[in-house]
């Protein structure tokens, strides 16, 4: 743990760090920063009842039955100390960096996460100056990030929304994309913390690019590689969804509406009358 600990900013990674190397033995630390980051993703996931519920839970409890009910308690602990950081300081990604201080990105695919920072003065620059111009004119706007890794850039854009006083989960639909299964499921969890309505992509986005039935991107076209995050499902979006899907019965025969409304389809929102504390 040393070594990683040296590299890791808080209490709470070093204290992830331990509960992990804790965990390590029956299997590689690799294996299990995996299994946790997927049941931590489908945990999310199922608090709505969206689509492929029943198959994500099968795969959780796929995972799961791999350990104890008492090393299934250190996930949990795990989980909530993401939960209780990112609650402290929302202007981070903290799996991204936990991810790297533990070399995994090494040990995956050589891969290395953009650093925050950087993410966080591309955000300033390119959705700053006009920002809430575009979301009078509109209504609300769309970001998107094809190559989203933990999802450090989504997360900077919804914390440059804080400090401008908008409120993005009204505002503001996040779409990410990634090759890698496993930093799309870490973007998912922290949008996912951090109430951003959107989804993510896993997939190639250069041979398969998001598609979408709408022109604004909320009926994105896709399976069960599409993660909806839970505020995506909240009143608001929903209705916004319904008028996309209304819209779609106009379009050139080319894109079929009954499609459209079936792939897209979702429950009715659960999440009403939440408001975001922009200065929080």
């Amino acid at each position: 743990m040393g070594k990683a600990a040296r590299r890791v900013r808080g209490e709470s990674q070093k204290h992830i760090i331990r509960l992990l190397e804790g965990l390590s033995g029956r299997y590689s630390r690799w294996e299990i920063w995996q299994d946790f980051i997927i049941m931590s993703a489908i945990s999310l996931a199922n608090t709505i009842n969206g689509p492929y519920r029943e198959e994500r839970e099968k795969a959780y409890l796929t995972r799961a039955g791999k350990y104890s009910k008492q090393e299934l308690d250190v996930f949990v602990e795990m989980l909530a100390e993401v939960v209780m950081n990112m609650e402290r300081d929302p202007d981070q990604d903290f799996l991204g960096e936990l991810f790297m201080a533990l070399e995994l990105g090494n040990e995956w695919k050589g891969q290395f996460f953009t650093p925050y920072n950087v993410c966080r003065m591309t955000a300033a620059i390119t959705y700053g100056p006009d920002m809430q111009d575009r979301i009078d004119r509109d209504g609300w706007i769309s970001v998107s990030d094809p190559a989203c890794g933990a999802g450090a850039l989504p997360i900077a854009i919804a914390n440059e929304c804080r400090r401008k006083g908008i409120n993005y989960q009204t505002s503001v639909l996040f779409t990410a994309q990634d090759v890698d299964f496993l930093a799309g499921y870490m973007c998912y969890v922290q949008l996912s913390l951090m109430g951003c309505p959107g989804y993510v992509v896993i997939d190639d986005t250069i041979a398969h690019p998001p598609t979408c039935y709408d022109k604004r991107g909320l009926l994105p076209q896709g399976g069960s590689n599409v993660w909806y995050t839970p505020m995506y499902f909240r009143d608001v979006w929903h209705y916004r969804r319904l008028l996309a899907k209304t819209n779609t019965l106009f379009q050139p025969a080319a894109i079929a509406p009954a499609a459209a409304l079936k792939e897209a389809d979702t429950p009715e929102p659960v999440i009403k009358n939440h408001k975001a504390n922009p200065q929080k």
